[in-house]
Formats: C-alpha cells, structure tokens, sequence
C-alpha cells in the first residue's frame, strides 16, 4: 500500500539523521532505497486508483507491495541491531569493541547486501515487465466505476412498489418535510452507509405524484465521487424542462458556465423546485451549485443522499433535516431476504430445513437492504441445505469472486476506495477484531499510532491527530457507533459484510488476517494475526518473525515464538499465568497488553523495551512494577487500575505498586492507577504531559502535596482520587484552581465539605462522587457548569432532601444511588432540560416520587432499582403514572419473595428508524 512506502519513507529520514555515526557500512544502501521507495509510492497511489485488468499488472502491483515490505523489514532488522549495541551495559559494550567486533562488522556487511539486493530487485521490475509485455497501468479507474454505481442509483427510480418493504413509515417523514407548507427553503440530508437505502427511499418518495405535483419543477442527480459542474448544470435545465414538457434551450450543450448559471437562476427565480443531488461526496458540489438554487420564499426543497455525516450535518445557509436511515427491523430484514431468495418455492416461503441457515444469513446482513436484496437473490438458485450451508461458510469468498454478489461489493467497497491513503490502513486494522466485538476507542487509538499508521503534525500529539482519523471513519459511515443502555458511547463496530470485505482486501495486500480455528497460518499471507479461537493451542504458526501485530481473542494459553520485529502485541483476557521471557527482546515493540490475564508479575527485564509506548496491566493479577519500569523513557500510556466487583464497597478500585520513581517518565500521559506511596504524589508534579491520572490509597496528610502537584499538571483531563480507606478524608480543598481543561472528574472517599474549585470546571463533562457522605448539599455548587453532562452520586450526600433548581443546562445522565436518608427529591422547572436518563437506586427511604418530574420533557429512560415497593407500585399503576407517561422506557428493579425481579413498563414511543439530529 501507498501508506507503507510513505511512513518507510519517514523511517528512512529518521534513519539518516540520528544514526549518522551507526551506519557508516550501510547508508549509500539507505540512501538508494529511499529515492526508489519515494518512486514506487507514486507508483502504488496511481495503481490504487484502478483495479489492473491484466495478470501481469497484477503481478507488478504486488511485487512493488512485496518489496516495499521487505525494505521495511530490513531497515529494522537494523535498528534492531544497533539498539542491541547501545543498551548494552559498558562491560557487554567493551567485549563489542574487542572480541564481538568483527561479528559487528560482519553484519552491518549483511544489512547493507540486503538493502543491495532489495533495491536491484526493484530495478529489476520495469526491465521485466517490458521483457514479457506488461506495459503501463490500465484497468477499471474509480471513475468507471464511479459511473456504473450511478447507473445503479438511477435503476432506484424505476424499482416497483411491491419490491420495497420496511420505508413507508421513513417515507412518511419525508414526504412530511417536503410538504409541510412552510415557505422558507429547506435542505433535507439522508445519511447512511452504502447499501443502506437512502437513494431507494428517497428515489420512492420523489416518483409520488402528490409529491410532484407540490412543486413546480423537478429534477434528480446523480453525482458519486466525480463530476463536472457545468454538466450537472445542463442535466438541470434539461430535467426541469421536460417535466414542464417544454422545449430545450437551444444551444444548451455549447453554453458557458456563466451562461448556464444565469439561466437557471432565472428559470428558478419565480418557481417553487424540487432537486435531488444523490450520492454526494464532497461538500464543495453544494459550494458550486447554491447559487442557481438559493430561493429562500417559495416553498422549494433539496434532497441529498450521502454517506457521509459531515456533509449531512453541514451548515447549508437554510434550515436543514439531517435524517439518519437506520437498518431494517429483524422481522422486515426476514421479509425482504424472503422476498428474493423464496420467490420460486411452494407458497413463496422457506423451507423448514433451511430457516435456521436461512436465518443467520439476514443476520449477516445486519439490516442492510442492498445485501439482503443481493444474498437473497443469489440463494434464490439454491435448494439443498448443503449449498446454503456451503454458502454460509465461505460467504468471504463469495463477496469477491461470486459475480451476482459485485455489485453489492462494489457499493460497499467505494467507501473504502474513497478514503485517503492514510486512513486504509486505519480501516483495515477495525477488521482484525472479531465480528460483532465492541472496538473501544483508546485501545484502537493507540494501536494506531504503535504501528507507525498516524501521521506526525507539528503542535499535535500523534493521539489528537489519531481522534481525527476515528472521527473521519465514523463520519464516513465505515464504523458504526454503539452506545450502552444508558445512551453513553461504548464502543464501534464493523458491518459484518463490510468487515468480510476488509479482510479480503487485506489478505490481498498482504496487510493482515483472522485466524479462526486450530488453521495453519503461512506467513506469505499476512504482517498482522489476529487469534479468534477458544482453542488453547493453535497447531501452526510459521513465519512469525516478519508480524507486526498479534492479536489473541480467545482462550490461548501460550504464546509462539519468534516475534523478532513486532510492534503491538494484545493478548487482554486470555489465560496465560507467566510473562514470556522473550517479549524483553522485542525492540519494536510500541503497544503491550497483558489486560486481564493471570499474569501475576512483571520481570525487571522489561525495562529493555525502550520503545514501548503503551502498557496496559489493567485487570491482571500484577499488584506491584518493577524498578525497571522508570526505564521506559517512552512509555506514553500506564493503564494498571483494578475493578472489584462490588459497587456496595467502599474500595471499587485497587491500584498499582511502584517501587522507582516515576517522574522519570516524562513523555507519559496516561496514568491510571497508581498507588499513592512514598514520593510518588510529589513526583507527580514533574510529569507535565499527564491528561488523565488516577491515584488510590490517598492520605488526609497528602493534601498540600496533592494539590501542589495537581495546580503543574496543566494538560490534566480527567482525574480519579480514592482515599485509602472509607473514614479517611480524601482532602482536596488547598487546590487554587484546577487544570484548566479538566472535563473528568472522579473522587471516591469522604470530603468534608464542597470543594471551592468545583465550581470552576467549566470544560467538566463527567462527575462521580463515590462515599463523599457530604452534610452540605453539592448541587448548588455545581449546578451553573456550562458543560456536565453526566453526574454520579453514590452515597455522596447524607441529607434528607435534594433540589434541583434552575441549571444543569446540558446534563443527560443523573445517577443517584446509595442515599441513606434521602426522603424527598424536587424538580423544579427549567432545571435539567436536557436530560435524557434518570437512575435512582437503592434509596430505602424514598416513599415519594420526585416531584416535578414532569418537567423532564425529554428522559428517554428511567431506572428504579431497590427503592420502596410503595414508590414500584406509584409508577406502576398508581398516582404518579401519568407523570412518567411521557419516558420511552422505565425499568423497575426490586426484590420480592427473596427473587430478584426486572420489569419493563412500555412507554408511548416506539422506536424510530429515522432519528432527526439537531447536531453531529
């Protein structure tokens, strides 16, 4: 990939500036290397823009690729060489410079041959491909099939009525906002991933004639990824006309863009219009066509459909729509893939023999109307289990090579030839998690930037610039966003299709692959692994000395041998109980996760991974690191905080053990959690970079300390405090003034009254307060901060009464829990007017419903969890029912006859497939 030869490039600079004095036998080599690398990268972003139609092509783009991943390997083969030299102690250095250094001089001679070798092999290609014939790059471009994909938008406006199945209540909503009277000009954007239905659903709305005959003209284009600005305008004015069956313009097709322009601003002038602009990719096409179209009082709409959610949450200079399409509901999912695959069997439906595989086929589909149409068609020829079965099991394989499942491929894999270089590989790593699984954002993040993917920027940190790239996958509907019962953001997800086709792409490319199953794994195929398998051995794995990530999600037990050049190594949850004393060696290595193993203990030779960036012991069995871990100098992430399970306990986290100090670690950001001993709280002020800390067993002693080094930590963006046990003050009130850009905050233990500094959070999105048991009510301290939108209470307050006034302006979680006392909550009105849920539990003496309850117009969601049955049954059936007639969702949790009892009430609102959005 282009991606590779750019960051090999970068390595090569760096190479060449700081190992000056290494690389005396090996730098024309170097230096040789990088200007052919400099050529085979413009090489690899033409071949990207085609499919090559010839084997011999083909064959070209992959020895390129081939070669680009050989020199990579190389160059750190060396490095790995040299830093073998310099972090050796003096005593291993001298026997180096006397008895060891022919043997150095040897293999800096062997380096050099390889890069010697690696480089004529290059110049070898173009004199091969002329001695066989291959010429020039020639194939299918993006923009052929940029125009069979509009060919496919357009056939949406001629699909019969009866093929559609779950849009009439999306198409109710459309058809709502085309025509709802009002005169002002309105943009209404439909966003969604390829093969989702917007241009089928926006393509049905448009044909009916009730709405056509709202407007006095009409008009669809299609626009994909290239276009002409002066033809869309032609395509205009001809569609207008012949709608008005009224004749051409003469000389249309020979008309300036000025003439255009004016032509159809004045045709537009007086007329209320309807226009849709399908499949937009770049918000510069609205830029070049508003003008013409700019007709604020007449009543007239623009429809666009877009996969991308930058374009539909645009500022379009009108009043604006964004509609999100969501999937098909199971039940429609199963009638339209029945539609297709059953139409030539007895009664039109399935088989009992096959309804089970029948079955996990839509799931794949998850919802996706193009693939279910697509799937269902190609299963319609098959009758026997063993086919669909056959089907099911390399549907992989189909997606790429079966031709009744192009062009459903084609549309999906459009968005991916349409990111920038630097976002594939991005995009191809999603797809070395297993199906379905929850990918967290930090984790991937990190991920990234260990293995070189993220692009350095001058005032950026390489985690800024990777948020950026995340965000760009999201909007581009390549990831989909998941959130928790509540409404918080978990984690994204991949399409199942769309993820099948990533791996294909990747083990084209030689980019990585899953490994499912005791299979035998070639290393031709593959630089990333990831293990998704419950086996706790895997028969073979050849070839592992050229990995650069190893991924295990499954119950392996050990790990293979022979990662000599690995750069992320995740091994979270699996049971392996010893650290593997070859991972020390691993000079590449950048990521590190041992999350939730039964890993016991980190040896002190862990300090020879000098390179590591990240390491996450979060969940294991290690209590204490090593001295050796203030050897790290790049360590940017130290994740080792314990959960325990029980909520009811005081002591929820455990932290870490550190032995040295580790202030040393300048570059680190993240530290979390570690245990408050010795020096560690003073050291803390030097490590300036920190954007989240978390620190547990806290003295009443360590205030002064505490707080002095908190007032250095300028770049602080989220904190967690437990005192060291729950009659210990956890004192904080000798802060001045807290990091400015503090958006989290966490404090477990008991406070003596409201810090003055809460009150001066004003970036503050999240608070929990956890044992505070507070005599003084916190709310009004907090209730002015412009940004919190989610509040934890957990026995923070043993008062009989909370009030919420007039403020929390943005809050939409509130979580009260724990309240020993509590007996009366009141909402007044205007207080939290965003909030979205409500959870109040294990409050034993709240007889009363909250009053004022009523006023909370827009909860979503109530929990009740361990309150007083009389307050159960006053939801339930009682007087105060009609007040929480207006939440979608409340939950009712309680005990009853020694049995644990989980009750759903049905709200009013049921769920909708379109989601109006106010913002993005």
């Amino acid at each position: 990939m282009e991606s590779a030869a750019s960051l090999l490039i970068g390595k090569i600079a760096a190479i060449l500036e700081n190992e000056a004095s290494s690389i005396a036998a090996v730098r024309d080599e170097v230096d040789k290397l990088k200007l052919e690398l400099i050529s085979m990268k413009s090489f690899l972003i033409d071949a990207e823009g085609k499919e090559p139609q010839t084997e011999g092509v083909k064959t070209w783009v992959t020895s390129v690729r081939d070669l680009t991943c050989d020199a990579e390997n190389a160059i750190d083969e060396f490095l790995y060489h040299i830093y073998d030299k310099q972090s050796a102690t003096p005593f291993a250095k001298l026997l180096h410079r006397t008895i060891y250094f022919p043997k150095n001089l040897w293999y800096r001679r062997r380096i050099a041959k390889k890069l010697q070798k690696i480089t004529i092999k290059i110049k070898a290609i173009p004199e091969r491909n002329e001695r066989y014939g291959v010429s020039t790059i020639e194939g299918t471009s993006s923009d052929s099939v940029s125009r069979w994909v509009k060919n496919k938008a357009v056939s949406s406006l001629y699909i019969m009525e009866d093929e559609l199945i779950g849009i009439e209540e999306k198409k109710q909503t459309l058809m709502g906002l085309l025509m709802n009277g009002e005169e002002n000009e309105m943009v209404v954007s439909m966003v969604g991933m390829g093969g989702s239905g917007k241009t089928t659903l926006v393509a049905n709305t448009f044909n009916n004639e009730n709405v056509k005959r709202h407007f006095d003209c009409y008009a669809w284009i299609t626009v994909s990824q290239t276009y002409v600005i002066e033809d869309l305008f032609k395509n205009l004015i001809r569609q207008f006309h012949q709608g008005r069956k009224e004749a051409l313009p003469e000389h249309l097709n020979s008309m300036s863009y000025e003439e255009l322009l004016d032509m159809l601003s004045t045709y537009l002038k007086s007329k209320r219009y309807l226009v849709v602009l399908d499949d937009v990719w770049d918000i510069k096409l609205w830029q070049e066509i508003r003008i013409p179209l700019l007709n604020r009082h007449h009543g007239s709409r623009i429809m666009l459909t877009t996969r991308k959610k930058d374009i539909a949450f645009y500022s379009f200079e009108v009043e604006c729509r964004p509609l999100e399409i969501e999937p098909l509901e199971n039940n429609e999912a199963w009638n339209l893939f029945s539609k297709k695959a059953f139409s030539t069997y007895d009664n039109k439906s399935c088989p009992p023999e096959l309804e089970s595989l029948a079955w996990k086929l839509v799931e794949k589909c998850e919802g996706l109307p193009l693939a279910l149409v697509t799937l269902g068609g190609l299963m319609s020829s098959k009758r026997s289990s063993s086919e669909w079965r056959r089907v099911y099991s390399s549907l992989n394989w189909h997606l790429t090579n079966h031709p009744m499942l192009e062009p459903m491929s084609s549309i999906l894999l459009l968005s991916f030839n349409n990111l920038p270089n630097r976002l594939k590989p991005c995009f191809l790593y999603c797809a070395l998690f297993p199906e379905d699984y929850l990918i967290k954002r930090k984790r991937l993040i990190r991920m990234w930037i260990a293995e070189g993917f993220v692009e350095p920027i001058d005032g950026v940190t390489p985690e800024e610039v990777a948020e950026g790239y995340l965000v760009e996958l999201i909007v581009r509907s390549m990831l989909q966003l998941e959130k928790d019962e509540a409404g918080r953001l978990e984690g994204y997800k991949m399409h199942d299709l769309v993820r099948e086709l990533a791996l294909s792409t990747s083990k084209k490319e030689k980019f990585g692959a899953a490994c499912v199953g005791r299979e035998i794994v070639n290393k031709a195929e593959i630089r990333r692994l990831s293990i998704q398998t419950t086996e706790r051995e895997i028969n073979s794995c050849t070839g592992m000395s050229e990995l650069r990530s190893f991924l295990v999600f499954g119950a392996l037990k050990k790990l293979p041998s022979g990662f000599k050049l690995l750069r992320v190594l995740d091994v979270q949850d699996a049971p392996i109980d010893r650290f593997p004393d070859e991972l020390v060696y691993l000079f590449n290595l950048r990521y590190l996760s041992l999350r939730g193993t039964l890993i016991e203990e980190l040896p002190e030779s862990i300090g020879r991974l000098r390179n590591l960036q990240t390491l996450n012991i979060r969940d294991s069995k290690i209590k204490a690191l090593p001295k050796a871990i203030s050897k790290l100098v790049n360590l940017r992430h130290l994740i080792m905080h314990c959960y325990i399970v029980d909520w009811a306990a005081f002591r929820y986290v455990n932290g870490t053990k550190a032995a040295s100090d580790l202030s040393k670690l300048q570059k680190l950001q993240v530290l979390d959690s570690v245990e408050s001993e010795g020096k560690i709280i003073k050291g803390i002020r030097n490590m300036t970079q920190l954007t989240c800390l978390g620190i547990t067993n806290v003295k009443a002693s360590d205030e002064m300390d505490l707080c002095d080094s908190l007032q250095k930590l300028e770049l602080l963006c989220s904190l967690f405090l437990m005192a060291s046990d729950e009659e210990e003050f956890l004192r904080v009130n000798a802060l001045r003034s807290p990091p400015p850009d503090l958006q989290k905050v966490y404090l477990a233990g008991k406070l003596e009254k409201v810090p003055l500094w809460f009150g001066l959070l004003h970036n503050l999105t999240n608070m929990q307060l956890i044992w505070s048991r507070l005599e003084e009510d916190v709310l009004p301290h907090i209730k002015a901060l412009p940004n919190l939108e989610m509040l934890e209470l957990f026995n923070a307050y043993v008062g009989e009464k909370l009030c919420f006034s007039r403020g929390f302006i943005k809050l939409k979680h509130l979580r009260l829990s724990n309240f020993p006392l509590l007996n009366s909550i009141a909402i007044e009105k205007g207080a939290m007017p965003n909030l979205q849920v409500l959870h109040i539990g294990n409050c034993l003496e709240l007889k009363a419903f909250p009053q004022g309850i009523e006023f909370l117009a827009n909860v979503e969601r109530l929990n009740l969890v361990s309150v007083p049955m009389q307050l159960i049954e006053s939801v339930r059936v009682g007087m105060d029912h009609p007040k929480v007639q207006h939440i979608a969702e409340i939950h009712l949790e309680y005990e009853r006859e020694n049995m644990w009892c989980h009750e759903i009430l049905p709200g009013i609102h049921s769920r909708r497939r379109i989601k109006p959005q106010k913002h993005l």
